[in-house]
């Protein structure tokens, strides 16, 4: 079988490790053709803690798909997450050189540049530098070239993580001798693939809850305002489970599968459930309403945290969410999840589904991020712009992502 290019995505999870291999034909088009979604190990709230553990895991998870898809990959599409990632909005300036005051392709270069200038600590690494709109005299501006105007300002959102964290999910992929040929937060990759542009244009919140972390990505205007991840997912939930109820965590999973739900209602007051429900030894009754309580507040918890960073960024404006909030993720599966987003933000919320070109089981929302990175793979190449490689890490081995 001969492919015109063979690119594997891949995301590293807390609880899973998923690989897609997809085909990029000569006229444009993708084809999936092999996946597999394998258990992880090593990896705590979206960080490799023990990178043995993660390479044997990740490997085997490559070397599956590679054999659903019956070739090799050539390159690798790796997503990021984990709570070391951060943002920022830079803005560069610069001042219209011509006598009169004709933008040109130099000005527009220099204001880049200006906005991309910020020097990180030693311990960090640039991942993304999403250019937002220009600004030509205060006016906003897709396009300044060959305009008028005398001060040309461009913003951007940047995206850095910590070089160790970013280091030891590379080394997975390379020891395994593939090229990443680029990173991408999570929460973009969800996006790229979960939102229409015109719902990025009316402006839309999309959250990826997963089992370690919870990656959000902001939209206003058609342009990604702000990302973030709070170090709290489905795990937790049933912690909280386990804890509250003094039961197992494996006994804890599947009280949350059977009977969780992300809101209380008064109908659980008096009912109670079983934990195995075939009466053997060891089985026994639980309350409801204990349950749904637990995996209330801790939604709740999820919820907020999300909503107090976007409001400290000044960012929480429902009228500029008009598509409102967009869930996926392993996690989303709870019951009730989009009733309580609903509840905490104040806006419409619903599960985030992807293309129906896809198969039912590649729509499922633990595939959301996989598919994102194909997408990228797909239609990101013309968006980059070169960018230096990193210093150290082994040069890092990988093309910084540049969105312009």
């Amino acid at each position: 079988m001969s492919h015109d290019r063979v690119v594997g995505a891949i995301e590293i999870g807390t609880s899973k490790v998923v690989v897609l291999v997809g085909e990029i034909v000569g006229n444009g088009g993708l084809n999936v053709i092999g996946h597999v979604a394998a258990t992880s190990k090593g990896v705590k709230k979206g960080v490799i803690d023990a990178s043995p553990a993660a390479c044997d895991c990740v490997h085997a998870a490559i070397m599956t798909a590679e054999k659903n898809a019956n070739t090799r990959i050539d390159e690798v599409y790796l997503a990021q997450t984990g709570s070391h990632l951060q943002g920022a909005f830079n803005i560069g300036v610069s001042s219209v050189r011509s006598a009169d005051g004709i933008v040109d392709g130099e000005d527009i270069n220099q204001a880049r540049e200006d906005a991309k200038r910020r020097k990180l600590p030693e311990d960090r690494i640039y991942i993304h530098h999403i250019r937002n709109p220009f600004r030509l005299d205060g006016q906003l501006i897709e396009n300044p070239l060959d305009q008028e105007g005398k001060r040309l300002e461009v913003g951007y959102w940047t995206v850095h993580g910590d070089k160790r964290h970013i280091s030891n999910s590379l080394t997975a992929i390379r020891s395994f001798d593939l090229e990443v040929r680029d990173m991408i937060a999570s929460s973009l990759a969800s996006s790229a693939i979960l939102l229409e542009d015109s719902e990025k244009e009316a402006g839309a919140l999309l959250i990826d809850l997963g089992a370690g972390t919870c990656d959000y990505a902001l939209y206003r205007g058609g342009y990604i305002v702000k990302t973030g991840v709070v170090a709290v997912g489905g795990d937790h939930i049933t912690n909280d489970l386990s804890m509250g109820l003094r039961i197992g965590r494996k006994a804890a999973e599947e009280i949350k599968i059977k009977y969780g739900r992300a809101l209380y209602a008064s109908g659980d007051r008096d009912e109670k459930v079983w934990l195995y429900g075939d009466l053997t030894i060891g089985d026994r009754e639980y309350p409801k309403a204990a349950i749904t309580r637990i995996i209330e507040a801790r939604v709740g918890e999820i919820f907020t945290i999300i909503k107090e960073e976007l409001e400290e960024a000044s960012l929480f404006v429902p009228s500029d969410i008009a598509a409102g909030v967009f869930l996926t993720g392993g996690s989303s599966r709870l019951e009730g999840l989009a009733t309580a987003a609903e509840k905490q933000f104040g806006l419409e919320a619903r599960l985030a589904t992807a293309p129906p070109e896809f198969t039912a089981e590649l729509q499922r929302p633990e595939y959301s991020t996989a598919l994102g990175l194909l997408h990228y793979a797909l239609t990101g190449q013309e968006e980059r712009e070169p960018a230096s490689k990193p210093v150290g890490l082994f040069g890092l081995l990988t093309n910084i992502l540049n969105i312009d």
